[in-house]
């Protein structure tokens, strides 16, 4: 049951994960021993630095374990925040794109409308519907998908150009000021 106290000498520490697997394996030999009687006999027979010593590994792997699922638990929650931001720019990059194809269409109607027939009526001014439909917005591609950051400032220009709020030329001069994006070279995440 007693595990042998690693060799002074060894130089090699076994990483968290070996540690961790050695200590689950050493918890399962106790939960099995611990069905029998003889498992009894044998903590009966063990002295109190014995005892000690079985404790400390006990609070040890249990420390260990705790610490790995904090961790894990951790990971997954980032895990999970980076899937929902990614669902989240593909579903609002999808209608853009939608209401994009019914603005041109819209547009192609009321051109064949306009020519068809004369014009009754003044023109509107100031902000037209489909505005902001058309906004390219830069984007310099990098070696891997873009960050969490950077596809939650794109989800909320593309929020508003869906909208076709007056934020959108804001919303684009900050992403654009941030830095990143300023390159001559960059590429355009065109959305027409």
């Amino acid at each position: 049951m007693m595990q042998e106290s690693p060799d002074p000498e060894d130089d090699e520490t076994p990483t968290q994960s070996d540690r961790l697997s050695i200590l689950s394996q050493e918890i399962q030999t106790l939960k099995r021993s611990s069905t029998n009687n003889s498992y009894e006999e044998r903590v009966k027979r063990l002295s109190v630095a014995e005892l000690n010593e079985l404790l400390e590994e006990i609070e040890t792997a249990i420390k260990d374990y705790s610490e790995e699922l904090v961790q894990q638990l951790a990971l997954r929650d980032e895990l999970e925040f980076e899937k929902e931001v990614k669902n989240s720019f593909i579903s609002v990059l999808i209608e853009v794109q939608n209401k994009q194809r019914e603005h041109k269409e819209t547009a192609k109607k009321k051109k064949k409308l306009k020519n068809g027939s004369p014009q009754n009526g003044k023109q509107e001014r100031g902000h037209m519907p489909g505005t902001y439909l058309t906004t390219v917005i830069p984007y310099e591609k990098k070696n891997g998908p873009p960050s969490v950051e950077d596809l939650q400032t794109l989800t909320k220009i593309l929020h508003a150009m869906k909208e076709d709020s007056e934020k959108v030329p804001s919303l684009l001069t900050d992403y654009i000021l941030k830095g990143e994006y300023a390159s001559q070279q960059g590429f355009y995440l065109i959305l027409n």
